[in-house]
């Protein structure tokens, strides 16, 4: 199932399992995966990808292997609060997941979640090649921290 807000998904969410995290670009996937206790979002992976088949068989593949329980997937609000083709390609994408892994699905806004994650890697001075490689991934943790931190603070 898919949900536009995450305090609709947070009565479903079991504690003490993980959640992956994912940016969805259009070349590539960026993941990231939540520590059993949805307290830490840490980077897993980037995905190239190829065909959404191809694309979502490691995704389901990394859900057994870690038991995960939920994805929070990246939403692309204009900062209008409009939506545009990339939203739309984000839901075609969370329709496309949803047909073939069963867990639940949260969109959540990653407005400045890029650009937060790419002021961090140059923090860490790495070199522009370094964070091409690293950025998708860290976009993706940026998106699940965010979720994580809001489900700790809703359960208060």
């Amino acid at each position: 199932m898919i949900y536009k807000e995450l305090i609709e998904a947070i009565k479903i969410l079991e504690s003490k399992k993980r959640l992956i995290g994912i940016d969805l670009g259009t070349k590539t996937i960026g993941l990231a995966i939540s520590d059993p206790s949805m307290t830490i979002a840490s980077p897993l992976e980037t995905i190239n990808r190829k065909k959404i088949k191809i694309d979502l068989e490691r995704i389901q593949y990394l859900i057994n292997e870690f038991d995960v329980h939920g994805i929070i997937l990246g939403y692309p609000i204009n900062m209008n609060y409009t939506t545009g083709p990339r939203t739309q390609s984000t839901m075609s994408f969370a329709r496309e997941i949803e047909k073939v892994i069963d867990t639940p699905i949260i969109l959540w806004d990653e407005r400045l979640s890029t650009s937060a994650a790419e002021k961090v890697l140059i923090n860490a001075d790495l070199t522009r090649k370094k964070r091409k490689l690293v950025i998708d991934k860290m976009a993706a943790t940026y998106i699940l921290q965010g979720a994580l931190d809001r489900i700790r603070n809703h359960k208060k």
